[in-house]
């Protein structure tokens, strides 16, 4: 079983004990989610966010606070208005856990959780299981146009640095750098010469690597297989790794994890959450005042690969969005600068050289 299997079961497992605590006639809609095909990860946080509709039903209604949320009867959908819709958008904006725990929701979190609510009604609707539709006459949290934060070539060059040489880790980290700083410089270069996300980087297996043509087998988001290609620097950094440290960390490894392309120093493979780590760390180092994360490195490689090729659906292939609008609203912003670029070249027109 290889990784994106073992993600997908444990995935299904996490949603198998989320349905023990949803209302029961939702299992009915997550089976109409997996007859649909949709992922596994998808169907678990439509759980998650379904979930927290519920419970703030019963934060706000006394009949079903005192009812377990298992036994809430379907009729609650109809029961909700449109004013308990938006009251609960207002409500995700700043919570508090049982543990006490703050969570906020921006612009993104409440559109993905109405979401969820829309998809569930729509479902239930349809089926003629209730007669209302409170979240289809809730218009979607207006999204504004976010910044691309994204490292020039200098900063690209200096966060490679300082992978290299360690300079300015603490001594505790450059004790642990001698041992990891080909594995981090590859993985790093990997995410800026591809563009890969974070979870398919650390999904990947040696025997994905193909030197022979410079490319990989990419299990995608949602489950789909990619062929994704690599230029001569990914290529070096790799083989670096895979000569000069990868055999150390890998004579040490469990059976089950030998094949993992990025091995951690406890032997296992790497989690997102530990190339996130790895990214903040080396950025920190490199003394580049930007909120740096994996996902920005993958903007730098579409910025880049748009604005010397203007060619959109390249970007979209190249960074595995299903859709070409996905791409178009992260990068819509070069495009204003292309426009822009545009406007003050056509002024040349009216000057004499």
């Amino acid at each position: 079983m290889d990784y994106a299997e073992k993600i997908n079961l444990e995935n299904k497992r996490k949603l198998q004990i989320l349905l023990n605590q949803l209302p029961a006639f939702c299992s009915d809609f997550f089976r109409y989610l997996d007859i649909r095909n949709t992922s596994s990860r998808t169907r678990l946080s439509y759980g998650y966010d379904i979930r927290l509709f519920f419970e703030f039903i019963q934060k706000k209604n006394p009949i079903y606070q005192k009812m377990a949320m298992p036994d809430i009867p379907i009729k609650v959908l109809d029961e909700i208005t449109p004013i308990d819709i938006e009251e609960y958008l207002s409500y995700l904006s700043y919570y508090e856990k049982k543990d006490g725990q703050a969570v906020t929701n921006g612009e993104k979190g409440k559109s993905r959780k109405l979401s969820a609510i829309r998809t569930m009604y729509n479902y239930y609707f349809k089926k003629e299981f209730i007669k209302t539709n409170a979240p289809s006459m809730i218009e979607t949290p207006k999204k504004h146009k976010e910044n691309i934060i994204r490292l020039d070539k200098d900063e690209v060059a200096e966060l490679i640095s300082a992978v290299e040489s360690g300079c300015s880790l603490t001594p505790k980290q450059l004790a642990s750098h001698q041992k990891i700083k080909y594995r981090d410089t590859a993985i790093l270069t990997l995410l800026l010469g591809t563009g890969i996300r974070v979870s398919e980087c650390v999904g990947l297996d040696v025997a994905d690597i193909s030197f022979k043509n410079n490319c990989m087998r990419v299990v995608r988001k949602g489950g789909n297989e990619s062929t994704v290609y690599f230029g001569e620097e990914v290529s070096e950094a790799l083989l670096d790794y895979l000569e000069l440290e990868r055999p150390s960390l890998a004579k040490q490894a469990s059976p089950d994890q030998t094949n993992a392309l990025f091995l951690s120093l406890k032997y296992n493979r790497l989690t997102t959450r530990s190339v996130e780590k790895l990214v903040k760390k080396y950025t920190g180092a490199a003394n580049i005042n930007k909120k740096i994360t994996p996902h920005k490195l993958r903007s730098t490689y579409g910025t880049n690969l748009y604005k010397e090729t203007g060619d959109i659906y390249l970007v979209a292939d190249a960074l595995g969005h299903k859709s070409v609008e996905t791409t178009r609203q992260h990068y819509a912003a070069i495009d204003d600068e292309r426009r822009k670029l545009a406007g003050k070249f056509s002024g040349s027109i009216f000057h004499e050289d």
